[in-house]
């Protein structure tokens, strides 16, 4: 149970969602039906937005516009074979122009091959990127982890190594490749990057970057002392990653302290509630848990809705409150139908 609240839902389709959604739908966008499509997208209402697409294409709006909706939504509903065709018709339909768009739709599209179980496919979307974009560490980061999924471990630290090289300071690279390559059973291969980034950048690393490094690499007193530098009750960054070293020290009083005086400040950080849930979850305090993940929901455009419903759930669940957490989840499944774990857990409420 506690792998399932502690939020790591893991999938390609929100690293691929760093192809930023492009504002340039046309001139239409300010009551177009397009844009109230993206809007239902938006807002996981999958069938709604499909409808609105449908009437942007009756209207004669952007079809390359409307078709990558489409295939938006249709990753939404987890049906990728629709997805693939929507998203390469969006492609197609570019009349062999290469624009900014066609290198987001690539990044979709290649996320949709990959979990349509197309793999080399995804390699090859990412491949074309590259070959018009060849400083894209993007796209040799999503490359390798592709790869490293599968078993092309070596191609895999081909594609990160690009990517550091592109970028040797980015240390929000470094930790996503040490966790990729942890995930997979590499945890070795991956702490190598990070002790690569605080032997190389040993003088001019900042508190911050040196703190969290160290929790990944599982020196907490050294994160403790270096985060404690900050000032985690303004300090987003400070705040996150010193009540995780405090958790993963076995403090949870003192890192749901150091979470509850962050909000006091600042009321819109979805991931700081989260992490405060998850403490109160530890420490047995289920109803201030939900109370606290119900909270993050209420943040517009949080970016973690999947994780705090189905926290949110487990809070109810723990509270015996089974059949408020089986019709939660059978609501939670309609937005999130290939959530395996989430399938499994419902039938077990169902015999509560």
């Amino acid at each position: 149970m506690n792998k399932k609240y502690a939020g790591k839902v893991r999938s390609l389709l929100a690293v691929a969602a760093m192809g930023t959604l492009l504002a340039a739908c046309g001139a239409k966008e300010e009551v177009s039906h397009m844009r109230q499509g993206m809007d239902a997208v938006e807002a996981l209402e999958y069938e709604e937005a499909l409808d609105f697409f449908a009437q942007a294409l009756e209207d004669g709006e952007d079809e390359r516009i409307v078709y990558r909706g489409m295939g938006l939504a249709y990753m939404g509903m987890t049906k990728y074979g629709d997805a693939v065709a929507y998203l390469e018709a969006a492609l197609h339909a570019g009349g062999g122009k290469v624009e900014d768009i066609d290198f987001d739709i690539n990044y979709y599209l290649a996320t949709a091959y990959y979990k349509n179980g197309q793999s080399q496919q995804a390699i090859d979307a990412y491949s074309a990127i590259l070959a018009l974009r060849p400083k894209e560490k993007d796209a040799y980061y999503l490359r390798g982890c592709v790869k490293l999924s599968g078993n092309d471990f070596d191609g895999a630290q081909a594609d990160f190594g690009k990517a550091v090289a592109l970028d040797d300071k980015n240390y929000d690279q470094m930790i996503r490749i040490y966790t990729a390559l942890e995930e997979y059973g590499y945890k070795e291969a991956g702490l190598v990057y990070l002790q690569n980034a605080l032997t190389e950048n040993e003088k001019s690393i900042s508190d911050y970057d040196m703190g969290r490094i160290c929790y990944y690499m599982g020196d907490y007193e050294q994160a403790r002392d270096r985060l404690s530098n900050l000032d985690s009750a303004t300090d987003y960054g400070a705040a996150l990653y010193l009540g995780r070293t405090y958790e993963a020290l076995g403090d949870y009083n003192y890192a749901s302290s150091i979470y509850a005086g962050y909000v006091e400040n600042d009321k819109d950080k979805a991931e700081i509630y989260n992490q405060l849930g998850l403490c109160r979850m530890q420490m047995g305090e289920y109803e201030a848990a939900r109370t606290a993940f119900q909270e993050a929901m209420k943040i517009e455009d949080n970016g973690m809705m999947q994780t705090l419903k189905f926290n949110e759930i487990v809070s109810y669940e723990y509270m015996k409150d089974y059949k408020t957490a089986a019709a939660l989840m059978d609501s939670y499944l309609k937005s999130y139908p290939d959530d395996e774990t989430a399938k499994r857990e419902y039938e077990f409420l169902r015999t509560r």
